[in-house]
């Protein structure tokens, strides 16, 4: 059974970092095509952050992201990562990791996914 089990996130001042650990279990690291995060602030809906084809490495980012978030990964633990820096009151949000096996052309997509972690509060203190 294929899980993806997410930790950090908590509370941090505007300007600050954190990274957000999301680990596979039931697949290695190589099972994965993709994987992304998506996050949702209250009364918003859920909206794509970043994203990595793994066979190849490219990466997305929300416009929103770009510059200031790193999606990454480590084979070797099976995990992916959100590195956030300069973080901003509006990234205030439950952060969702997420994973396929099935190759996508349009990684930025919540249907594109099948997987998905039990997500993570981020807030963020002005």
């Amino acid at each position: 059974q294929v899980q993806l089990v997410q930790s950090g996130g908590g509370l941090v001042q505007a300007g600050g970092s954190l990274r957000l650990p999301c680990v596979l279990s039931g697949r290695t690291f190589s099972w994965m095509y993709a994987t992304a995060w998506f996050r949702q602030a209250p009364g918003k809906e859920r909206e794509f952050v970043a994203a990595i084809r793994w066979r190849g490495g490219t990466r997305y980012y929300a416009d929103s992201a770009k510059g200031r978030f790193t999606i990454s990964g480590d084979n070797t633990k099976d995990a992916v990562y959100l590195q956030m820096n300069n973080l901003k009151e509006e990234d205030t949000a439950v952060y969702y990791c997420s994973a396929t096996a099935r190759v996508t052309n349009i990684p930025t997509i919540q249907s594109e996914y099948d997987y998905w972690g039990q997500g993570t509060q981020v807030t963020v203190s002005s």
